[in-house]
């Protein structure tokens, strides 16, 4: 958190992915400690889905109408299934495919993080679609703004635009920056009411998940249900300023040490060099959110 706070770009969570990568590629990952990590790493990452949804409120989403609303379900929903048909034909693990299905309609790496356990995905995989979300959100920060100023979009179009169709909470937040001072509101606002459509999505990719492992996970697992219930707490602003601030740096401190834990379980050589298929499903995958999203906003607002 403290090298995130240096380049916020990179954020911590997949900073501590890194870190976690480079203990399991040298002497330390013979250390006792290092060993017997799993169940901890997938208890920390539930706990950081849970928190997740104090940063919801229900009434500000609420706020950008139906003509934003139905942009931003029907721009998660296309992304979802597109990444999902174009993976699948391209030969791709399918664990891979809907965890970057999901991090790159949802939420980036805290989608893929929850997604994670229904889909059973290996750790690799992870580490992938992590990567994925991180390379390609980055650019998205720069080619947003620019775009939208080509195609003479509005400030709000523009803003809207970011939030609808760039990976990462943080992401988003450095791109209406660039837009201008108005656009980041909107921009979160957007962003925030794809994060609500996590619980629904988990849903999806369970069953996805049940066939490609042959076993059934929970329908809502308890992580999920305490998911909804925060957004509930924080819509019915049960909760100070102050303890929505700690909650805020709670959730990013415990998402990172799970990512750090899935880190352990990377090998280098098992991910490089990159595949060129997985590669080509990030750029269709960002080009279907980009390309979904603009259009509808150019249509209905």
């Amino acid at each position: 958190m403290l090298i995130s706070s240096l380049f916020p770009l990179v954020g911590p969570l997949l900073i501590a992915l890194a870190l976690g990568a480079i203990a399991a590629n040298t002497a330390i990952s013979g250390l006792p400690v290092m060993k017997g990590h799993a169940k901890t790493t997938k208890l920390l990452l539930r706990l950081g889905v849970v928190l997740l949804g104090l940063k919801l409120p229900v009434q500000e989403i609420l706020d950008i109408g139906p003509g934003g609303l139905a942009v931003v379900v029907l721009t998660v929903t296309v992304t979802y299934f597109s990444t999902i048909i174009v993976g699948d034909r391209l030969g791709l693990d399918k664990g891979f495919v809907t965890l970057l299905a999901a991090g790159f309609s949802i939420c980036g790496a805290a989608a893929i993080a929850a997604v994670d356990d229904t889909v059973r995905a290996k750790q690799r995989f992870v580490a992938l679609a992590v990567a994925m979300v991180t390379v390609f959100g980055s650019a998205m920060i720069l080619l947003v703004p620019w775009l939208a100023g080509v195609l003479g979009l509005t400030a709000e179009q523009a803003a809207f635009w970011a939030g609808a169709s760039i990976h990462e909470v943080a992401q988003v937040v450095a791109a209406a920056s660039i837009i201008g001072p108005s656009a980041l509101a909107v921009g979160t606002t957007a962003k925030l009411g794809r994060v609500v459509l996590l619980a629904p999505m988990y849903a999806v990719a369970s069953r996805r998940g049940d066939r490609a492992a042959g076993q059934r996970a929970p329908l809502v697992p308890w992580f999920v249900i305490g998911f909804a219930v925060a957004v509930a707490v924080r819509s019915l602003d049960l909760l100070s300023t102050g303890a929505l601030s700690w909650s805020n740096g709670a959730t990013t401190f415990l998402l990172a040490a799970g990512m750090f834990g899935l880190g352990m379980g990377i090998r280098v050589k098992e991910i490089w060099p990159l595949p060129l298929n997985a590669f080509l499903l990030a750029c269709a995958s960002t080009l279907v959110a980009a390309g979904t999203s603009l259009a509808l906003i150019v249509g209905v607002m």
